[in-house]
């Protein structure tokens, strides 16, 4: 079959054949349609995760969609989405025209949504559903503040926040695409990132009114030290990634006094039913276009590209790979 195969840790994959897969027990084989390239993806293959080096050669890709060839715990035909563990344990990923992936993980998909756009979406919304209603368990007529709105995870905080009901959304960006992205996907205002604490800390506030009640944080580093400073009484900051650093500065003063909540939030954490819930719900305003993100369909053969660019920033959109 054709698959983008990682030979060496810290390279990009490249287009060539490879072994179909041999399904084990409790496995079915899926027929995969799209998959996106996303930064779990690249820090896998660069050999240096926590997950550590893994066998090669392999084939990456930690989540896709297509459908069942071979299954025997659902029809042949039937579409799904699934994830897998590629780059994090031996075995190969959904960068492949077939996947071998447990029965357990396999996700039914019965929204009519686009595979490209199920795959941009996947586990990135997900997380952004996950945040919302499980970490932070937003209420009804609160506020946000999404960090990195115009990314895959932000555009899909900013769309689930408008479908649970918060008052007012306003995102972190840095560039005047992602402004774009993060008020399409239904921003009220966007904030642009400066490196200078206190000047994010007044924009966040002239923007959110003067506090605001949670805040989606992908990114950390100094956007989240400013978000900190303006969360309301019984705030809470989730954070789910680190793509602007590893650590951020909060005051014992603003947590205390104001009884604010730091909470850390991984897709890992994850049951398969809570997953599956999550996505399910995730499609249902998919279809009707209240939670998008901006996706670049590529093809396959194009795996080296798309990697790079990936790894350079030089993308507007999600990539997504269509196999």
């Amino acid at each position: 079959m054709r698959a983008a195969v990682l030979r060496a840790h810290g390279e990009s994959p490249a287009h060539a054949e490879h072994p179909d897969p041999v399904p084990s027990a409790g496995q079915s084989i899926v027929r995969v349609t799209a998959a996106p390239v996303v930064p779990l993806d690249l820090l896998c293959a660069s050999g240096t995760s926590y997950f550590g080096q893994q066998p090669l050669p392999y084939v990456p890709g930690v989540q896709g969609v297509g459908v069942l060839e071979q299954s025997e715990v659902l029809a042949p035909g039937t579409r799904v989405f699934f994830p897998t563990s590629a780059g994090m344990s031996p075995g190969d990923g959904s960068f492949a025209e077939r996947c071998a992936v447990p029965d357990a993980d396999l996700i039914v998909l019965d929204a009519p949504v686009a595979d490209a756009q199920v795959a941009a979406l996947g586990l990135s919304a997900v997380a952004a559903w996950m945040v919302l209603t499980w970490r932070a368990q937003l209420q009804p007529g609160e506020s946000v503040l999404v960090l990195g709105g115009g990314g895959a995870v932000g555009q899909a905080a900013i769309g689930t926040a408008r479908v649970l009901g918060a008052s007012r959304i306003v995102a972190e960006c840095r560039s005047e695409e992602a402004r774009q992205r993060a008020l399409a996907a239904g921003a009220d205002e966007v904030v642009s990132l400066t490196g200078d604490v206190g000047e994010l800390t007044r924009a966040f506030s002239d923007a959110t009114g003067g506090s605001v009640d949670v805040v989606v944080d992908p990114v950390f580093g100094v956007a989240a030290t400013a978000a900190s400073r303006v969360l309301a009484a019984g705030g809470r900051l989730v954070n789910l990634g680190g793509a602007s650093g590893d650590e951020a500065t909060f005051s014992s003063a603003v947590l205390r006094s104001r009884s604010v909540s730091v909470l850390g939030y991984t897709n890992n954490s994850l049951t398969s039913e809570q997953r599956r819930d999550a996505l399910t719900a995730v499609l249902q305003h998919a279809a009707v276009g209240e939670i998008a993100v901006a996706y670049e369909s590529v093809p396959l053969d194009e795996i080296a590209k798309a990697w790079t660019r990936q790894s350079t920033g030089q993308t507007t959109a999600r990539l997504v790979l269509t196999i």
